[in-house]
């Protein structure tokens, strides 16, 4: 390429090219133009066309991860992990990774704003390392793929993710508009491994209160459904999924959410009951409410590993939906399933629900799994 008069430096078209790598992915090839125009470039001058450099992101294109720090130690290592190659997906995907430092171009404004999320991110350990892409299959499948390279706290957030994934292998195609990321978690105690769930989804409820209070605005009483259920006014508008390996005698958890901020379909949203509460124009972010789940997060957890569930039970059960629910669970009795009525109390130390029946006694309620509801086919077992 010959350099003329005004025109960027090689490095300086370097950056460009990724941060329009971004702007493009999954856009039509007749709005390549008119990017192009938008930057005052042309395709000449980058000595390919960006409908060349810039392929339409689908299930056969290269995932797209862009690595970020919040201190210089993080970048460094986002720059290792580039550098070497080292970040994988499941059955081999083609990848390509770039550096934040690398795309300083504004991307679009539905795009994830990785710099407003670090700047208000407290912690010290979750949420520091963040990896971003405009559309992944999944995030989870991201950091459980890759947990041996990655610091323990490292984030994934896609904009688009088409292979989502849920309880029962279920998976889940979430749009713009959603709140999708996964994070890494390390335990030694595999006890209180099933109760980290719980954990994370009293810090997403609570994250979600400490924006509404941080910004002058109604609280919308965001509760959760066991076990991993996120409900708003009857309807569901996130989920947690948390799966573990066991290995050099750690428990390594991958822990995901979906939060569904500004899309309402196929139930609601966050900022669709919001504008029904408050005549004030403010609209929920991801990048706030990724930033205070990871603050809450570290802080919740922290005492969790320390003191174990209890000193939080008092602030789940006011916030879950379910003290005093009186759920029809199946009992074997002479070799047949009977149906009996019982009244929901809390947790058993296993994390499973606990609940007294007609005759007062205690018993735990486990989910049949077959059923796509947790509270249809409860299966109940005795405690003695």
């Amino acid at each position: 390429m010959n350099a003329t008069v005004g025109s960027p430096s090689l490095y300086g078209i370097q950056k460009m090219i990724a941060a329009l790598r971004i702007l493009a992915y999954g856009m039509p090839a007749d709005s390549i133009d008119e990017l192009l125009s938008t930057y005052k470039l042309q395709p000449l001058c980058l000595s390919l066309s960006l409908a060349e450099a810039v392929p339409a992101m689908d299930s056969q294109s290269p995932c797209l991860l862009v690595l970020c720090g919040k201190s210089s130690a993080e970048k460094e290592l986002a720059k290792s992990l580039k550098e070497n190659k080292a970040l994988k997906l499941p059955d081999n995907a083609e990848l390509e990774v770039v550096l934040h430092s690398d795309t300083e171009i504004p991307v679009e404004e539905n795009c994830f704003r990785s710099n407003s999320f670090l700047s208000s991110l407290l912690t010290t350990r979750f949420g520091r390392f963040l990896i971003w892409s405009p559309r992944l299959p999944s995030t989870h499948d991201v950091v459980s793929h890759n947990f041996w390279e990655l610091p323990i706290g490292a984030a994934c957030v896609a904009d688009v993710q088409f292979k989502g994934r849920g309880r029962s292998k279920n998976l889940w195609e979430s749009p713009r508009g959603c709140l999708m990321f996964s994070f890494t978690i390390q335990m030694e105690d595999g006890r209180v491994v099933p109760l980290v769930q719980y954990v994370v989804c009293l810090a997403m409820t609570e994250a979600i209160n400490d924006v509404c209070h941080k910004n002058g605005i109604p609280y919308l009483h965001v509760r959760i459904k066991w076990p991993n259920d996120l409900y708003l006014n009857g309807l569901k508008v996130g989920g947690i999924l948390c799966t573990s390996t066991y290995r050099s005698k750690k428990f390594n958890v991958s822990a995901g959410i979906g939060l569904n901020i500004d899309n309402e379909q196929p139930t609601t949203c966050l900022n669709a009951v919001l504008q029904k509460l408050t005549s004030v124009s403010y609209q929920l972010q991801r990048e706030d409410i990724l930033a205070a789940f990871f603050n809450k997060f570290e802080n919740l957890f922290d005492l969790f590993m320390n003191k174990g569930f209890q000193p939080l039970e008092q602030l789940y059960y006011e916030t879950w939906l379910h003290s005093g629910q009186r759920v029809i669970v199946q009992e074997e009795d002479d070799n047949q399933l009977v149906e009996k009525v019982v009244t929901i109390q809390g947790l058993t130390s296993s994390g499973y629900l606990l609940a007294v029946g007609e005759d007062s006694k205690m018993c735990e309620l486990h989910p049949d799994g077959n059923s796509f509801d947790f509270f249809k086919g409860l299966v109940k077992r005795k405690l003695t």
